[in-house]
């Protein structure tokens, strides 16, 4: 015979396994002043089945691949899938998943490479209007530095420095080049400026590169680069990162969700990783401004 204290606690696990696919458990279990472990081992006993768990394994996949998706790019994924479900309802189950995405503060400074007025300096053309119309048609650049460790002749680790060098097209925020270097030198910028402007001579319309006023932005072989093909110049105001922030952005991301929190003992393993990365941020990673699509995406879906 059970108890009127069983009796009451089967009774009320029977009532949340009904509710549950409207509220929270935590809210119901408070409500009820139901313990978790009470209900868990009620739920077991009367096997009553999770009406969530189809959506959570997908939720779990959508995770594993995508690891730094919040809700609401896991809800456009599982929209992509065909399923009918709101944002809020796919907040609750990630948080009943306990999947929070990591978040990581920078510690170093932020790289420079200004060396003062070396060569030409351009007047900012953009002026922060970073909306775009058609691709190809505004680009920005910029360099980074990441650090890694390598063992010295002794067997002590000494920090070493890796640097990249992107052109991101403002339209849909894809990166068009990039070249990986241990230094920061004007080849690496160069060859990644060829490419750049290779990719962006499929449109007629008039084109605009953007930099801030680093030194390899300033001299000759790099602005008599633009010139030679038609390209307008322009440059961020001195120590202004805002004029530059689809750029930043860009550099914000990838750090995050690659680099903070992570450690790197050898050059080739963080370059492969940034490597990896670009190509998932390209073709795979969803953007809320893209409609949740990724930069390819958009542009295969809006350019014929």
């Amino acid at each position: 015979m059970i108890s009127n204290d069983r009796c009451r606690n089967k009774t009320i696990t029977e009532t949340i396994g009904l509710l549950r696919s409207k509220y929270k458990l935590k809210g119901l279990l408070k409500y009820f002043n139901l313990p978790k472990s009470t209900y868990m081992y009620w739920q077991k006993r009367l096997n009553i089945p999770n009406k969530d768990m189809e959506i959570e394994n997908k939720i779990l996949k959508i995770r594993k691949e995508n690891p730094n998706y919040g809700y609401r790019r896991i809800t456009a994924m599982l929209k992509r899938l065909g399923l009918k479900i709101n944002k809020k309802k796919v907040q609750r189950l990630v948080q009943n998943l306990k999947l929070q995405v990591k978040s990581f503060s920078r510690k170093s400074r932020k790289y420079s490479s200004y060396k003062g007025q070396v060569g030409k300096v351009a007047d900012n053309k953009i002026k922060r209007n970073f909306k775009v119309e058609k691709p190809y048609t505004q680009i920005t650049t910029d360099t980074t530095e990441f650090k890694y460790f390598e063992k010295d002749k002794s067997g002590t680790y000494q920090i070493k420095k890796l640097y990249l060098n992107p052109y991101l097209d403002m339209y849909n925020s894809e990166i068009l080049s990039y070249e990986i270097s241990k230094q920061p030198t004007l080849e690496p910028i160069l060859k990644a400026l060829d490419k750049a402007i290779e990719i962006t001579n499929k449109t007629k319309e008039k084109r605009i590169f953007h930099s801030d006023q680093g030194w390899a932005y300033q001299i000759d072989q790099y602005t008599s680069k633009l010139e030679s093909n038609g390209i307008t110049q322009s440059m961020s105001r001195k120590g202004n990162c805002l004029d530059n922030s689809p750029m930043e952005n860009f550099f914000g991301i990838l750090k995050q969700e690659v680099y903070y929190g992570n450690k790197f003992y050898s050059y080739e393993h963080l370059k492969q990783t940034i490597e990896d990365f670009i190509k998932y941020y390209n073709e795979e990673r969803i953007k809320e401004k893209l409609g949740y699509l990724s930069p390819v995406e958009y542009r295969k879906k809006n350019v014929a």
